[in-house]
């Protein structure tokens, strides 16, 4: 077995790991004190991105993008990880749901994204339903031959930017043996569409400058043509092309591990205690080992996962527990680093209180912790019987 890397592989991440480190870390401190990514900042981020020639790098060549395989692109998340998100979300990675565009979508929504003319949001998360997609009450009804939307959506990353957002709605209830079950459909929302608002969502301690919006609809008239997929047709959409979002989540905080563990690493080696270094005190020494025993763990169950979508097999399960067991390692993996920095890893002189607070909401979206424990558990019981 090879677990290498090939050379364009090492490529890809020495040059996207030298972009954050000098187009990315340079502004962080400025972005976690305003809250805020300055607009010339963020347009420069991308032009050079898509001078790079990895600007929505996770879409295939025929619609413009860079075609890298799932294992390629989680190399790319993996080194983003490493930078503030309020920054590296102008990087440039479309949601790949938009493969599912057809007719003019594809001139309207795809393409533009791709070559970084529009960019988009996602939009499922409710007040009343995070976890629980078919619990949303956001709903749009036929009125005129048009889809008419009401309801709101909470927690929506990137919206702030968006040009367009893909947002997924109750469209009809069907009743079934195990109760009613809501059918959902998606759709394409133009920013600017009347009945649409797009507002500053909550103050948020992880991932400053990477806000949260709240959207209102209120009589939103779209006509089919912005059905993205079929009419009730959402979670076939969903299924298809969003579950494999939860390697991102995995892969970047793999990414923030490695920085934060580098950081620590250095520290332990550097600072002095009693006469010597603290990195031979067996209490900071044992850190060190399991931070990047974990690590190393949660690297390889990601890449694994991600390598396992490239082969056509099945991974629900694996990308669970990638996404379970790496969001838990960075929290560990920060908490140890903050522990090894003693007081000073709590003051904002240095970014690892930054890195220990990001590193919370990483068990919270795309799935939470409990969520991916159930998953696991469901693909590993029910050939069982159970």
């Amino acid at each position: 077995m090879h677990f290498g890397l090939s050379d364009e592989q090492e490529m890809i991440v020495s040059t996207v790991r030298d972009f954050v480190e000098r187009e990315i870390y340079p502004h962080e401190a400025e972005v976690e004190r305003t809250g805020a990514v300055p607009p010339d900042l963020a347009a420069g981020i991308k032009r050079k991105v898509i001078d790079l020639g990895f600007y929505a790098c996770n879409f295939p060549e025929s619609v413009g993008g860079a075609g890298l395989s799932h294992l390629d692109f989680a190399l790319v998340e993996r080194e983003l990880g490493r930078g503030s998100m309020a920054l590296t979300h102008f990087f440039g990675r479309p949601q790949n749901i938009l493969m599912a565009c057809t007719g003019d979508q594809i001139e309207r929504y795809l393409l533009p994204a791709v070559r970084g003319e529009r960019m988009d949001a996602l939009a499922m998360t409710e007040p009343g339903a995070g976890s629980d997609v078919r619990g949303m009450s956001c709903s749009a009804v036929r009125e005129g031959g048009d889809w008419v939307l009401n309801g709101t959506k909470h927690f929506i990353s990137g919206a702030d930017h968006a040009d367009f957002v893909i947002v997924f709605v109750a469209t009809g209830v069907d009743d079934t043996p195990h109760g009613p079950k809501k059918r959902i459909t998606c759709f394409l929302v133009d920013r600017g569409t009347p009945g649409f608002t797009i507002r500053p969502g909550y103050r948020s301690v992880s991932h400053r400058g990477y806000a949260n919006c709240i959207l209102d609809f209120d009589g939103c008239r779209l006509p089919d043509a912005q059905v993205l997929g079929e009419v009730d047709g959402g979670f076939a959409v969903m299924n298809e092309w969003l579950y494999a979002t939860r390697i991102t989540v995995a892969t970047m905080a793999v990414g923030r591990a490695r920085r934060v563990f580098d950081m620590a690493l250095a520290h332990a080696a550097e600072r002095k205690q009693f006469g010597q270094q603290i990195g031979k005190f067996q209490g900071v020494g044992f850190q060190i080992a399991d931070m990047v025993t974990e690590i190393d763990a949660a690297d390889w169950l990601t890449l694994a996962a991600a390598w396992r979508l490239d082969q056509g097999l099945p991974a629900n399960r694996e990308i669970a527990s990638a996404k379970l067991y790496a969001s838990e390692m960075l929290a560990r993996v920060t908490d140890r680093a903050l522990q090894i920095f003693g007081g000073m890893g709590l003051m904002d002189d240095l970014p690892i209180e930054r890195f220990w607070r990001d590193a919370r909401v990483e068990r919270i979206w795309d799935g939470t912790s409990e969520i991916q424990r159930h998953i696991i558990a469901r693909d590993l019981l029910r050939p069982l019987g159970a």
